[in-house]
């Protein structure tokens, strides 16, 4: 199985990139991991021209940045990890945008001509926050959710790591949650 692991954050060794390395380790024993740094990478948001809709067999956004070739990496793979900290009750800017984007990858979305390229590719969440999960952590899953429904994603589910706020915390209140993740989704 092939897995492309996003990491979200704008921190390339925060708690966030801290719990996916520890996923990537369990999964990459058995599975090809590919992985991007939304920090390395210029993902403009989506501009809402639709043009992405012209053409349903392939992304075809028409801005010049970097979320196109993302795209073709993400089709080439059987499961994603989108890995954020939770920023303000939701996804930081740089994996929002990226997911604003996944427009170009679904079009006809609520009519009869629906068609997505993701339909079945396996999906999860994986989120660190310094707070808790309750009243916290609801609406950034809430929008997993949703984003996985829009894109017909066979969601595996929403990994949360709370209560962290130092990266050299991270081993020990992720581990059941990395590993749990690791099982469920890449088996």
């Amino acid at each position: 199985m092939k897995i492309m692991t996003i990491l979200g954050s704008p921190k390339k060794n925060g708690n966030t990139a801290g719990a996916l390395a520890m996923f990537e380790k369990l999964a990459g024993e058995k599975h090809e991991i590919d992985r991007v740094n939304i920090s390395d990478v210029n993902v403009l948001g989506c501009q809402g021209c639709y043009s992405c809709q012209q053409d349903p067999d392939r992304p075809s956004c028409v801005l010049s940045d970097d979320a196109n070739g993302i795209f073709e990496r993400l089709l080439k793979a059987d499961a994603v990890v989108y890995a954020a900290p939770l920023y303000m009750w939701g996804f930081p800017t740089g994996i929002r945008a990226l997911m604003e984007r996944h427009l170009s990858l679904v079009t006809g979305y609520m009519t009869s001509d629906y068609k997505s390229l993701l339909k079945g590719k396996r999906a999860a969440m994986l989120m660190t926050s310094a707070g808790p999960v309750e009243n916290n952590a609801e609406l950034a899953q809430g929008i997993f959710d949703r984003f996985c429904a829009y894109g017909s994603y066979d969601q595996v589910g929403k990994y949360m790591v709370p209560l962290c706020t130092t990266p050299d915390e991270i081993e020990g209140k992720a581990d059941d949650v990395v590993k749990k993740m690791a099982s469920e989704l890449a088996g």
